[in-house]
């Protein structure tokens, strides 16, 4: 019967993993950094666009405290 859980002797069966890895967490950086970059320029354009929501949602955290 085979075990449950394989760690194989040979070390470089290891690597695809890793490359894989490495990848999916650069790839998922770069969209969160795509993403907040993204979210930036839309609260510039809506800050523009609406000049007074800023000084209204100052005014209700400060009355909420």
């Amino acid at each position: 019967m085979m075990e449950f859980l394989y760690f194989p002797e040979d070390k470089t069966e290891y690597l695809p993993a890793i490359l894989m890895l490495i990848l999916f967490t650069v790839i998922a950086f770069i969209a969160m950094r795509f993403i907040i970059k993204a979210s930036n320029n839309e609260k510039k354009k809506f800050e523009e666009q609406f000049p007074g929501a800023k000084r209204e949602e100052q005014q209700i955290d400060k009355s909420s405290s």
